[in-house]
């Protein structure tokens, strides 16, 4: 599988090709996109990238946990290429088509829960979580929900509400949707209450239950609780075994919809179809995107049959459900059960042992998590004082990228390993060798 002439960086980065088309693309391209890496991607294969310049990198973000079968896996774009001699577009919101009803169909089987179930179709995450909101308000007729700090759920204007991830991506946009109130999330490793878990009750959820539902936001007033299984774009945060049991508990207590975020650590990611399920909690409706298609633009609002119940137009679409991004979403699942998904715990399993032995040596590593192939590496200035290094974990990425491995931050100050879902351990190895070996050329810095 693995090409041994790769990575090759053959050229300065960026290259005069790349160099040429990013003076362009300034001109003309919105500046609120936050491009990684100066280098123009020219096509990809497997578990590389190449650049305009030729230049090949080993792949360690996979478009942003889009990718999970690989760039460009063959099966995905024959069935691609077959449907688009068939149909490009059909309006799925105002006409049927067998591939919409069969992919909804397999979503209910495979998401936790009775298996009768119904699906919204829309082109993306924050479209899924739109969705998922307006479906808590219509069901509940309660105006409030409850997110989380660090959590991510989008930028269009309902999931920006909920969104708590960066400042940027909520400066000089308000005012937001109203009576969202944002309550910390179980960050172990830097506890919002000061507290050791082990000991701390999962304080967490009892402030909650016992200040917020009782004081800040009436049990009564709120339709839902948005909770990532796994804090994507907040650092790669594992809440511990109890956190989502517990908070399950209080939104049942009082009647509350429990809305999973599985954009970015579903389909398989994690070893598992949903990163909920290693915590055996049946969410209430859940939202998946991103690696759903192999890279066809597609997101999908899952809840029981019972609950998706609204009157025609009340929710609607156009694009969602495209016959095209429906067939590559078929075969992605097909991939996922057939051996991916269990490739990803493999790897993780894989990976895992080695990062802990690079914490074991180097201080700026404060924390490593994570479940299959999702996994947060968070650096500090050292290990006593936890505080954070965001410059170390920008110099990763971007040394990284010169060595031909391409990664991206999470977090203030941490990096994601979220490789496509194919890679086996000679490319883990060859990955690994290039992280390592920025890690200590830091970490030496930092001594000197």
């Amino acid at each position: 599988m693995v090409n041994k002439k790769m990575p090759h960086i053959g050229t300065k980065l960026p290259g005069p090709k790349s160099k040429k088309l990013i003076n362009k693309d300034e001109k003309f391209v919105s500046q609120s996109y936050t491009r990684a890496y100066p280098a123009v991607i020219d096509h990809a294969k497997g578990a590389y990238i190449f650049d305009s310049d030729g230049n090949s990198y080993i792949d360690f973000h996979a478009g942003i946990g889009v990718c999970a079968t690989g760039n460009c896996h063959p099966e995905v774009v024959a069935v691609v290429k077959k449907q688009a001699e068939k149909a490009i577009h059909i309006a799925s919101a105002d006409f049927y088509h067998p591939l919409v009803g069969k992919l909804a169909e397999k979503l209910g089987e495979i998401t936790p829960g009775a298996k009768e179930k119904r699906v919204f179709f829309g082109n993306s995450g924050t479209e899924a979580v739109e969705c998922a909101l307006k479906l808590a308000r219509y069901n509940k007729r309660k105006p409030r929900m409850i997110a989380f700090i660090g959590g991510f759920h989008g930028r269009t204007m309902g999931s920006l509400s909920l969104t708590c991830s960066k400042i940027n991506q909520r400066k000089y946009f308000a005012p937001m949707l109203p009576e969202v109130t944002h309550v910390p999330y179980a960050y172990c490793y830097r506890c919002p209450f000061n507290l050791e878990y082990g000991s701390c009750d999962i304080a967490c959820v009892k402030f909650i239950d016992e200040v917020i539902l009782q004081k800040v936001a009436p049990a009564e007033d709120v339709a839902a609780i948005f909770v990532e299984a796994i804090q994507g774009e907040g650092g790669y945060i594992v809440p511990p075994v109890e956190f989502h049991p517990r908070l399950k508990k209080v939104a049942e207590k009082y009647g509350i919809y429990y809305v999973v975020d599985e954009v970015q650590s579903g389909m398989g990611r994690t070893g598992k179809m949903f990163a909920i399920e290693h915590w055996g909690v049946v969410p209430d409706i859940i939202t998946v995107a991103k690696a759903l298609a192999s890279g066809m633009p597609i997101g999908a609002c899952i809840a029981p049959k019972k609950l998706m119940t609204w009157v025609p137009g009340a929710h609607s679409t156009t694009f969602g459900g495209n016959p095209i991004a429906c067939a590559a979403a078929l075969k992605t699942i097909e991939l996922l059960e057939n051996g991916l998904m269990k490739n990803a715990e493999k790897m993780g399993k894989y990976i895992m042992p080695r990062l802990k032995k690079m914490w074991e040596d180097f201080d700026i590593i404060g924390d490593v998590r994570g479940k299959g192939l999702m996994i947060g590496i968070e650096f500090v200035k050292d290990k006593k004082s936890k505080k954070p290094a965001s410059d170390y974990s920008n110099e990763v990425e971007q040394q990284c990228f010169r060595n031909g491995l391409m990664l991206l931050t999470c977090g203030p100050n941490g990096v994601r390993f979220i490789p496509p879902l194919i890679i086996d351990e000679e490319i883990a190895d060859k990955a690994l060798k290039i992280f390592e070996k920025v890690v200590k050329n830091i970490a030496g810095r930092k001594k000197r």
